[in-house]
């Protein structure tokens, strides 16, 4: 009988535990009254981290401040860097991400929504420079030094773009970017976005005039893979705003491809 018992106890620990597991994180966010989102805040116009009292601003943050309304619940942003982006929804560390590349890697670990807008990468590089660099082609030299941020699509894009250069791989929160501005970089390589955001703040830097971006990507949030539950709610969200125009209002607002 205490046998029975106990293996009554076990599956009653084991079913409770199971369902602990499959609770969506839908539930978890209505339940707690809070939506965290992980942010890196050092991607212009998307997400922009103010040292001076961590708070954020951009496109990013302007969407997930809507979805937080929609849904009722205050927004926390997390901070997070590009290297755990990934790492930080598989653990629960917060719920969903901010604008992420779409990519076979990361979607090996997570999941993603559907897509509400779409990148592509261009090279920049110093003006003084500018005579030496007019195509990809002339990145691509094993005296051509090219940065790059670890974690980002472009870590990988650097070396699939320029495999006989020379590769400078820097850690946030340290930016690729940075690299060309010390002379430590003669390129690096960033969305087409934030490249044009860049050239404002930085005059001495340029777009490189190649006859067209490279690797055309969308993006979306990143979400844990297997919570198709959560991951329909907010493709539900993304296609209602679609319709109702918020992405393009907000596209307009932060001048993405200005």
């Amino acid at each position: 009988m205490r046998i029975i018992k106990a293996i009554s106890a076990a599956v009653l620990l084991c079913a409770v535990a199971t369902q602990a597991q499959a609770q969506s994180a839908l539930q978890e966010i209505l339940s707690a009254g809070v939506l965290k989102v992980g942010t890196t805040g050092d991607w212009n116009p998307m997400t922009m981290k103010n040292p001076a009292d961590n708070s954020y601003t951009g496109y990013d943050i302007d969407v997930m401040t809507e979805l937080g309304k929609d849904l009722g619940v205050k927004v926390e942003f997390v901070p997070t860097d590009w290297k755990t982006l990934v790492s930080g929804v598989t653990s629960g560390k917060y719920h969903l991400t901010g604008s992420a590349s779409i990519s076979a890697a990361r979607a090996k670990a997570a999941g993603y929504s559907n897509s509400y807008f779409s990148l592509a990468t261009v090279p920049l590089v110093l003006k003084k420079n500018g005579d030496q660099f007019k195509s990809w082609e002339d990145l691509n030299k094993a005296d051509v030094t090219v940065a790059a941020t670890l974690g980002t699509t472009q870590e990988k894009q650097v070396k699939m773009f320029f495999p006989d250069a020379k590769h400078q791989i820097v850690e946030a929160p340290a930016r690729d970017f940075q690299e060309v501005l010390a002379g430590r970089a003669h390129a690096h390589i960033t969305s087409n976005v934030e490249a044009g955001k860049l050239i404002v703040k930085y005059p001495q830097m340029m777009i490189v005039p190649v006859s067209a971006p490279k690797a055309p990507t969308p993006i979306a949030m990143l979400l844990p893979q297997a919570d198709q539950v959560w991951i329909n709610y907010v493709n539900t969200w993304i296609a209602l705003k679609k319709e109702r125009g918020l992405f393009d209002r907000l596209g307009k607002k932060w001048k993405l491809l200005n």
